[in-house]
């Protein structure tokens, strides 16, 4: 999946953006790519010195894996996107810095109706740097009033 792909399937945007490409997708399971450059506005203020990707951004780039796998799962429910309502048992093992890439590996574990329950790894150079589960429901996109 393309960028172009990535964007015709959540609403995320940049600066805020955070998957680069899908390189394996089933009904189950996602894996994605983010590249961190280091010209992140982030890195700025995060650890001048010693800049590092926050550990919130970490958890939010997985999740976007998964609101890129579930709106698969939302055929029919127009005007609806997938929204976290929980997060479980997040565990930081490494640290993310600039220049590094990470893997984001997703996978659905249960559906309940509009209720999606996943668990997520953000892999770096084979070592997992962040574990966690999640919640997502759907939920009606507010319209902008721009």
């Amino acid at each position: 999946m393309n960028r172009q792909e990535i964007l015709a399937a959540i609403p995320h945007r940049d600066p805020f953006l955070l998957v680069d490409e899908i390189v394996e997708q089933s009904d189950s399971r996602i894996v994605g790519i983010k590249r961190f450059s280091g010209e992140e506005y982030f890195f700025a203020g995060h650890y001048p010195g010693h800049p590092l990707v926050p550990g919130v951004l970490l958890c939010e780039a997985a999740m976007q894996c998964g609101a890129i796998l579930l709106s698969g799962h939302l055929t029919g429910t127009e005007g609806k996107v997938p929204v976290a309502t929980r997060i479980n048992d997040v565990r930081f093992k490494r640290m993310v810095h600039p220049g590094e890439t990470i893997r984001m590996e997703v996978d659905l574990t249960e559906r309940l109706a509009d209720a999606f329950f996943l668990k997520a790894k953000v892999i770096v150079d084979g070592k997992v740097a962040v574990r966690f589960e999640f919640a997502c429901t759907a939920a009606r996109r507010e319209q902008s009033t721009e």
